[in-house]
């Protein structure tokens, strides 16, 4: 049966203008703010909750898994929600239902309870994200698309970093049930202001054929890669059988997905945007290079607290510096962007974070506070020159009606990459970490001689030998350190490859949509 193409218009408006359209902005920008938030601030809370609940800390690490599984699902569907139910009263009901569930989430009492709401925070968290990227070029004229790309990108970029620092304050001094009251007043009020401020606006709802087996398909082999993923560093990878049965079960759902997808009349997700080859390297490229970014600010936090005796919170501050530079600078690269080929903004921004990457693989153990926080300063500009360009050309490779497709693959794959790289850097650092051990006692011939000097300066046997144990321990997992910085470097070297694979743009590129 064919698509019936039918249109709100219970009282049409005009487009926001003044005011109004800079409410709605901040709205908009406030909910992607929430859901990317949600994303790191549960993971210094996990003892608190494990604590509270009467679990043990590896059966509460589900509240992550839950809310990311959920929330990968959800991204690359908001197209067709978009599509079927309009892109306004989606984002709009997922705004709020976000509220409703993070109350829910901070007044659980069971852990059974907890994971469930936050799955259901993850369906709805994930159609804001895309959909937030959407709304804002949108609503804003053609000639500020710019401005919506900032907006964006400044809240995707903020939010991981804040995250941490917010959990952790709050899970310390209030309780950690607070991470998700937090969410309540602030999703509440952004629902209800950008349905006041949306009201009579016209949206084309396209109502026709529903695609279950493809949509049953995603939610198997995104749900099974991304369990593996967050479970396999627990598991010893594919040392466990379970873990393998979750590679066999995505790689056999993504193959049959891929399949009925590009076959299938009316596809619940548009496979069929890969024909421009703008967002094909765009595509490539954001999974790579944010990726890299995300396995940055996984690691020095971990290694700041096991290898430097930092707390979970001054970790959270040494990563904080990020943001400062990264918001004074977005309104010039913005405007950069209108101007120069975004092609080389992007790869000058990537090369300048893999060269930051290249110099932190000089760290040494006694590096002060300082000395770690401005390396995290200089990162800031050169991650919005990566962002806002990058989502520039994502959607200006697609044309107008294939945005919230476009949105929702590209955030998708931003996702899965950084997914693959939280795995992949703690998995890596371990293992090089052991390696590094085996290798230092392995070349260390005067061992037993230095452990008989200690003692003879009054040491006793079993504080010299857990004193050299330690230094040793120290020192591998510092050159560990440094070792997953170099394939860091390399990663942001691919990614500023990889970009100028995207056609060169005719003119000031039209981040409003279309080429």
């Amino acid at each position: 049966m064919a698509d019936a193409v039918t249109r709100n218009k219970s009282s049409v408006a005009g487009p926001l203008t003044g005011t109004k359209l800079i409410l709605a902005a901040i709205l908009i920008g406030m909910g992607n703010f929430l859901v990317v938030l949600d994303t790191t601030i549960a993971n210094v809370s996990i003892p608190h909750i494990a604590g509270s609940l009467g679990v043990s800390v590896t059966q509460a690490t589900w509240v992550i898994t839950s809310y990311a599984v959920a929330e990968a699902i959800t991204v690359p569907l908001s197209g067709w929600l978009a599509r079927r139910f309009g892109g306004q009263r989606v984002f709009i009901s997922a705004y709020l239902a976000f509220a409703v569930l993070s109350l829910l989430c901070g007044l659980s009492g069971t852990l059974g309870m907890l994971i469930a709401g936050r799955v259901l925070l993850g369906l709805a968290g994930g159609m804001i994200i895309p959909l937030s990227q959407t709304l804002l070029l949108r609503i804003f004229p053609p000639e500020k698309a710019a401005v919506a790309t900032i907006i964006w990108a400044m809240t995707t970029t903020v939010a991981p970093i804040a995250g941490p620092i917010l959990g952790g304050t709050l899970s310390d001094n209030v309780g950690w049930e607070w991470i998700f009251f937090i969410n309540v007043p602030i999703a509440a009020a952004g629902g209800l202001g950008l349905l006041y401020l949306f009201r009579g606006q016209i949206e084309t709802v396209i109502k026709g054929h529903i695609d279950m087996v493809g949509l049953a398909l995603l939610v198997i082999w995104v749900g099974a890669l991304q369990i593996m993923l967050d479970e396999g560093r627990n598991h010893d990878w594919f040392a466990a059988t379970e873990i393998q049965i979750l590679a066999v079960i995505a790689a056999i759902g993504f193959a049959a997905f891929l399949i009925w997808e590009l076959t299938e009349k009316h596809p619940i997700i548009n496979l069929r945007i890969f024909r421009h080859r703008g967002f094909v390297a765009s595509a490539m490229t954001y999974p790579v290079a944010f990726g890299a970014f995300f396995a940055t600010v996984v690691l020095i936090p971990l290694w700041l607290q096991q290898n430097m005796g930092y707390t979970a919170t001054w970790a959270g501050y040494a990563i904080a510096f990020i943001g400062i530079f990264a918001v004074l600078t977005s309104p010039i690269i913005g405007k950069a962007a209108e101007k120069i080929d975004p092609r080389l903004i992007v790869s000058i921004g990537l090369m300048g974070l893999g060269l930051i990457s290249v110099y932190r693989m000089g760290f040494t153990p006694d590096m002060t506070f300082l000395q770690m926080a401005w390396p995290m300063l200089m990162t800031g500009p050169f991650l919005m020159m990566f962002f806002i360009p990058m989502t520039g050309i994502c959607m200006a490779s697609v044309d107008r009606e294939e945005q919230a497709d476009a949105a929702g693959i590209s955030n998708f794959m931003r996702t899965l990459g950084g997914a693959f790289a939280a795995s992949l850097v703690q998995t890596g650092w371990t293992s090089a970490a052991r390696q590094n051990q085996t290798e230092l006692v392995g070349a260390m011939t005067q061992g037993q001689a230095t452990i008989d000097g200690m003692m003879a300066d009054g040491m006793s046997h079993e504080r010299a030998t857990a004193m050299l144990s330690g230094m040793v321990e120290g020192q591998s997992v510092m050159l560990a350190t440094l070792n997953m910085f170099a394939a860091i470097a390399m990663c942001f070297a691919l990614g500023a490859v990889l970009i100028w694979f995207a056609p060169k743009p005719k003119g000031p590129i039209d981040m409003s949509g279309g080429h």
